[in-house]
This record gives C-alpha cells, structure tokens and sequence, in this order.
C-alpha cells in the first residue's frame, strides 16, 4: 500500500481528524493546562498533544494499515499483525507553546517509511493547523501546497534572505559563536516556533533557509519536513555539508542547514564553519 493516492487520502484523514479533535481545546487557549508527564521526547505532555496523537493512531487503525508508531508523546508502539510493514513517525502538536499560548504557528507532522531511519520516509504531510494549510510529498513525485506544487526559493543573496533560525534552549552559548558571521550578514532573521512547519516554509519559497544546530532537534519534528523540502528541490545537510541518516527515534536528535536551492546552501555552510 505504498501507492500516492492510498497514503495521500490517509493522511489527509488523518489531519482533519487531528483538527476536529484539537477544537475543544481552543476554547482553553491561554489558560493553564495540566501536565500529563514527560513524553518519550523529553518535554511536558498536554492533554492537546495526546488527543492529536490518539487522532492520528484510530485514522490508522480504521484504514487497515499495521504500523510502528515513533512518537514524540508516546514512543515506539506497535499496531496491528504486521507491525513493520510501515513506521509512521508524528509530533501530534509541534508548537505545543505556541498553542497554549494562542500564537497562530503550530502544526501536525506525519512521516511514513518502510524503515525506521529518516531517509526512508517516502511520504508525509505537515498540517499547518491555523490557516488550513496542508503540505504533503510522496518521494519522486514533488512536494504540494494544498495540492498546488510547490518550488524553492532561488534567492542566492544573504542580504536578501529570510533565514530561519532556531536558538532555542541551554545550548545558545555554544552555538552563537557559530552562527555570528551569518547572522552579521543577513537582514532577516526569523524564528517562529513550529519547525516542522519552517521546513515547509522553506519548501514554498516563504523563506530561504532554516538553521537549526542546536543538536536538540528530534527526528519526530524534522521526519516529514525533510521529505517536503527536498521534493520542492532543496537541500539538507550537515552544518559540515554532509548528508546524514539517523534513526527515526523521539530522543534522536539532529542538527542541519536546509536551504532553498545549493548556492545560498553553500553561502549558509561557509558563514557557519568560518566562524568556529
């Protein structure tokens, strides 16, 4: 059941599933809402989070398909009598925060692969829950805009660039130092707090590129952003210009440059290590 259609349709399913789930919580937005523990990923669980995730898992099981769940809230579960046959990987809510505290960037992020390593995900949708926005990508046949294809920006100019940066967390000491010359050359830095929906971002020309160095990153956000990106025909490395594969696991992290088109890929990577 790898064909386009099959997995498009479930996934669509799937986020509007997640959406009639999440409505009830929209009417608590800004009040304090209890914590559920810690999720497999290291941060707090809400009561939003777990209700986009049982979402997700009953759109599944209601369409047949045996699956691994890789969650950020839940960790690794499986489902069904061939539970290998498909690892579906999903932060339910990225931008927990921004949700709570009713600012209008959060998303879904759903990635599917046969195995359980991030490039093999051949197909996965991120779900921008405010505006109505779905991005999607099946793996050779392009990246898609509420079905409308997208492209990468062919912005080449850092001046002119609108980069994503991500400096959130106890690490910003470290990798300041890092990011100084390519922030001294760049008028617009960006960071708005979903980074499974900047990649898409990245993927429909919005911005130029997204940095995220941090090592703190999991694979769960990252999984379907990184397949949308590339199919719009951009770029993913290492910060050293590497191409990389690691498990698709809640606490494996990553850091990485993902840029529109390799020109200002190239610029981003040569700011980055002339600085260290």
């Amino acid at each position: 059941m790898k064909a386009f259609d099959n997995w498009q349709k479930i996934l669509i399913e799937c986020k509007n599933v997640v959406q009639t789930r999440i409505k009830p919580y929209l009417a608590t937005i800004g009040e304090p809402q209890p914590n559920l523990g810690i999720g497999a990923g290291g941060d707090a669980m809400k009561p939003v989070d777990l209700a986009a995730e049982e979402a997700i898992v009953e759109t599944l099981k209601r369409n047949a398909v045996s699956f691994t769940l890789i969650s950020e809230e839940s960790g690794v579960k499986k489902f069904g009598a061939k539970s290998s046959e498909y690892f579906v990987t999903v932060d339910p809510i990225d931008g927990s925060t921004n949700f709570m505290r009713g600012l209008p960037f959060y998303c879904c992020s759903i990635a599917v692969s046969r195995k359980p390593m991030l490039f093999d995900v051949f197909t996965g949708l991120v779900a921008d829950l405010v505006h109505d926005i779905t991005y999607t990508a099946f793996e050779g046949k392009g990246a898609y805009r509420n079905g409308k294809k997208m492209e990468t920006s062919k912005t080449t100019s850092l001046e002119e660039a609108v980069i994503g940066l991500d400096l959130n967390g106890n690490k910003s000491k470290i990798v300041l130092p890092k990011l100084s010359n390519l922030i001294s050359k760049t008028k617009h830095i960006r960071h708005f707090g979903a980074n499974a929906l900047e990649l898409c971002y990245v993927a429909n020309g919005i911005t130029d590129a997204f940095v995220d160095i941090r090592e703190k990153l999991r694979t769960t956000d990252a999984a379907a952003g990184f397949l949308i990106l590339k199919e719009a025909g951009g770029i993913v490395t290492t910060a050293e210009n590497k191409e990389f594969d690691v498990e698709l696991d809640p606490k494996q992290t990553l850091s990485f440059i993902a840029s529109g088109n390799k020109e200002i890929h190239k610029k981003i990577i040569s700011s980055v290590n002339s600085a260290c």
